[in-house]
């Protein structure tokens, strides 16, 4: 991250699927000193990932926040809702390989996980890479400027 990036708070954002791993992300960043605005949702009662995911995307696509993190179940929903806005790229990590890669190759600004299918530690870890691993820029710069449609 630059440090103009670095300046801003992580947005958060999760369903009810994901609360509980939000919420263990968020003690971790404050542990840290790490700042970051919660979208929502603040408990594990039923709710519609939509409603947390679109904030949080327009606060990452107009430099309020970066990166993002977003949780849901499988990740899938959360993250497709997400990638319908064009300034965002989310990308889904199951793995700290995965988390570099989308971060080094596609410069990836929002980190997805799927909560019901990682330990909140390996969730930490995948976390730490995501936040730490540079855009290589490069080769990669323009096939990342080939994803919006814009």
């Amino acid at each position: 991250m630059t440090s103009q990036e670095k300046n801003r708070p992580i947005g958060m954002c999760s369903d009810h699927a994901g609360f509980e791993l939000k919420s263990i992300i968020e003690g971790y960043l404050e542990s840290r000193g790490v700042e970051y605005v919660d979208f929502g949702t603040n408990s594990d009662e039923s709710c519609d990932y939509p409603d947390y995911a679109h904030p949080c995307a327009v606060a990452v696509e107009n430099g309020e926040c970066y990166p993002g993190i977003a949780i849901c179940g499988s990740g899938n929903g959360i993250g497709m809702t997400l990638n319908k806005h064009q300034g965002v790229r989310a990308a889904l990590c199951w793995q700290p390989e995965l988390a570099r890669l989308a971060r080094a190759h596609n410069d990836a600004n929002i980190l997805v996980l799927p909560a019901r299918f990682i330990a909140a530690e390996l969730a930490i870890e995948i976390v730490d890479v995501f936040l730490s691993t540079p855009f290589d820029g490069g080769r990669h710069q323009r096939r990342v400027e080939k994803i919006s449609l814009k």
